[in-house]
């Protein structure tokens, strides 16, 4: 079939003030509504998405993408639990912050107010759909969807019932637009459209986002990969540390807060690198040592580490792992090959926790705690659409707040400049 993107890209945009100036009350009726027929809709959306998991297979997708795939009727609640949740949240539209008086006699405050359009590009992961379609609405912007190919029948089934809350609640289908074609000539035409679409959020593979950021004429959300590490200080407790490498590692390995490097202080080494390769070798991980670490690794596969290692986001059971002399030696590798991503440290030493959160300028930092709580439905946002490397406008995962923007009001009763 053929999607004339310059159509519903016009349309979202006529669309986009129907959804902007909708009271608070009807926009949570209408995710609230959204997350019921989600319910009601099981049947269908599994059905759909097992037909996306067998063609998957039978093109031999990774198992990592399969992983991020595969929807089941637990996953469907989960689904819809977070667009409850985002229908839950306070209103993040209208308010005015920080009026304060000028000399002049006026008053100046900033109002909080929907971006616009906003174009999501995104690989396999149908929760996706659902998810940035609910913050985007959250937020009073329309949204266009371009999911991967993989996930063409998933993401169908879960646009039929976008488009009904919609309808049932008198508003143009045209505020959440799934494009249902994985034509790459469709999503480079997006990128043109800088007339009518005001952000583009690319989420899936480096070389995507690369893309994306190299063709759009259109401000571009960027997060190219998750490099992130753990650094086990000298004052860690390890049985903290332990626990939270093995969540970090080998919990989930497809995903972007999967820890990919382990930075050991060279004074706890020889206790912690034993009960690591135990651990490492149990869950079948592969190791890519420094040369101080290699004979550490008794068990479990390692090799020698080389300098692609220290950029590596391996999405596998694979891991680097580097002692280092001193706290500033760790802090100084993480700012040389972090991605700006999330980044843990594991210490009962207050001064260095401190350090660790001023000095190192991930979006995320952790302290005690697995580097997969770096999501924003584990942070507290609902959800997430994505994860903001670049600092502008975002810095970190992007919930409803962070869909929006800010104008400056102003309040006089009569003042002229002088």
């Amino acid at each position: 079939m053929t999607f004339d993107i310059k159509q519903a890209a016009a349309e979202a945009k006529a669309a986009k003030s129907a959804i902007a100036n909708l009271s608070q009350g009807k926009r949570k009726a209408l995710l609230e509504s959204i997350a019921s027929m989600l319910i009601d809709a099981t049947p269908s959306i599994l059905s759909a998405n097992q037909r996306d998991v067998e063609q998957a297979k039978s093109a031999g997708l990774s198992a990592s993408m399969i992983e991020r795939l595969v929807l089941d009727e637990s996953g469907v609640k989960a689904i819809a639990a977070a667009v409850t949740e985002i229908a839950n949240q306070d209103e993040v539209l209208g308010s005015v912050a920080n009026i304060k008086p000028l000399p002049s006699g006026i008053q100046v405050g900033k109002m909080r107010i929907p971006l616009g359009v906003v174009a999501m590009i995104y690989e396999s992961r149908p929760n996706v759909t659902i998810d940035a379609a609910a913050l985007c609405l959250k937020a009073g912007n329309a949204v266009i969807l371009r999911g991967g190919k993989e996930a063409q029948h998933s993401n169908k089934a879960l646009a039929a019932v976008l488009h009904l809350a919609l309808e049932k609640a008198g508003l143009p289908t045209g505020v959440a637009t799934v494009i249902p074609v994985p034509d790459r000539e469709v999503m480079a035409q997006m990128l043109e459209l800088s007339d009518s679409i005001d952000l583009i959020i690319p989420r899936g593979g480096e070389g995507l986002i690369r893309y994306v950021s190299q063709n759009s004429k259109i401000p571009v959300i960027q997060h190219f990969k998750g490099v992130c590490h753990l650094f086990v200080d000298a004052h860690a407790d390890l049985t903290k540390a332990l626990p939270i490498l093995e969540n970090g590692k080998t919990q989930r390995t497809g995903v972007c807060n999967a820890l990919e490097t382990l930075l050991i202080h060279k004074d706890i080494a020889e206790q912690a690198l034993p009960k690591i390769d135990a651990m490492f070798t149990e869950k079948g991980v592969k190791v890519h040592a420094c040369e101080k670490s290699l004979a550490h690794f008794k068990t479990s596969e390692a090799v020698g580490a080389v300098e692609d290692d220290w950029h590596a986001e391996y999405l596998a059971l694979e891991i680097a792992v580097k002692i280092v002399d001193d706290f500033e030696r760790a802090v100084e590798h993480i700012q040389t090959y972090g991605s700006g991503h999330t980044e843990v440290i594991v210490t009962e030493h207050l001064g260095n926790s401190q350090r660790f959160m001023r000095e190192v300028n991930s979006s995320v930092i952790m302290l005690n705690a697995s580097s997969r709580f770096s999501d924003g439905g584990q942070l507290g946002l609902g959800a997430e659409i994505g994860i903001s490397t670049s600092k502008l406008h975002a810095y970190g995962p992007m919930g409803a707040q962070q869909l929006t923007t800010e104008k400056f009001v102003v309040y006089g009763d009569g003042q002229i400049r002088q």
